[in-house]
């Protein structure tokens, strides 16, 4: 049961009597259906529908928010939050700094014996801890990221650049961080559109090489084709966020595709609702 500290994650929190109502005008996930012990990805998006901040969200308390973000992203996404606060009783801070503890424990309690919350990105399996103490790590960020990736869950930074991605792109309307159901919220329009539509052509996939894998930020192609990036990397795995439509075309006719100059094979997580485009809608991809 391997325990990780991640040090390059910051905890802000958004209180008051209308954060719930503050949060659920802004961001894509509902909050109506956010359980007190989980932990759901969330997004603060552009009015053109791309993801400006990624973070994980969980209750706190009955009026308190946490907001679990990149380390190096923190002010910035405390800043935009003071944008939009206007004149909604809600406070803004960021917590002292401290690790973020995550576990691969599977029963729902954490080694010393206190509840972890539930990241349901992972469908509950994974816990994340944030009140001290912590429990001791017995494994490292890199470990933590090799079962990530292995998961096929994305992040900003080493999988994307921040203003440059739609929430379908790294799969938030497949691990429920997106509300489809609820109201309106900064760049919904466009998110729904997509959805609607089903115009999604975009995807982050596993990747495995027949070799270790280049450094992130490498061109994917098929037939010489660029159709993609590559992001993280552990060893001979990956992630990548690719043109589907163009990797099925690829499968399809036996075009090598390959991460720089490795061979690659791809593949769609396991949990994932999304297929690759059949013939009938190959012609309605986004890029």
């Amino acid at each position: 049961m391997p325990v990780a500290h991640l040090e390059d994650r910051a905890i802000l929190t958004v209180s008051g009597p209308e954060a719930e109502h503050f949060l659920q005008n802004l961001i894509t996930a509902d909050l109506t259906t956010l359980k007190d012990d989980e932990v759901r990805s969330a997004a603060l998006l552009s009015p053109q529908g791309k993801i400006l901040f990624d973070f994980l969200i969980s209750r706190a308390d009955e009026s308190v928010f946490r907001l679990e973000c990149r380390t190096d992203v923190a002010d910035d996404l405390m800043r935009r939050l003071m944008l939009y606060r206007l004149r909604a009783k809600v406070e803004i801070a960021k917590a002292p700094v401290m690790p973020v503890s995550v576990t691969w424990e599977q029963e729902g309690v954490l080694p010393h014996g206190r509840k972890g919350l539930a990241d349901s990105r992972f469908g509950g399996t994974i816990l994340r801890h944030y009140d001290p103490p912590l429990p001791p790590a017995d494994a490292t960020e890199g470990d933590w990221n090799a079962y990530r990736i292995a998961s096929g869950l994305a992040e900003s930074g080493p999988d994307y650049a921040l203003g440059d991605a739609f929430p379908h792109d790294v799969l938030l309307d497949q691990v429920g961080g997106i509300g489809f159901q609820k109201g309106c919220y900064v760049g919904q329009e466009v998110v729904s559109r997509m959805q609607h539509r089903g115009t999604a052509r975009r995807r982050v996939l596993i990747v495995q090489g027949d070799r270790p894998l280049p450094a992130p930020g490498v061109e994917i192609t098929a037939g010489g084709r660029a159709i993609g990036t590559l992001g993280s990397v552990s060893g001979n795995r990956g992630l990548a966020i690719v043109r589907i439509d163009r990797v099925k075309d690829a499968l399809d006719g036996g075009d090598p595709i390959m991460a720089g100059d490795v061979p690659i094979t791809p593949s769609i997580p396991e949990w994932a609702k999304f297929t690759y485009p059949q013939p009938a809608d190959a012609g309605t991809g986004n890029a």
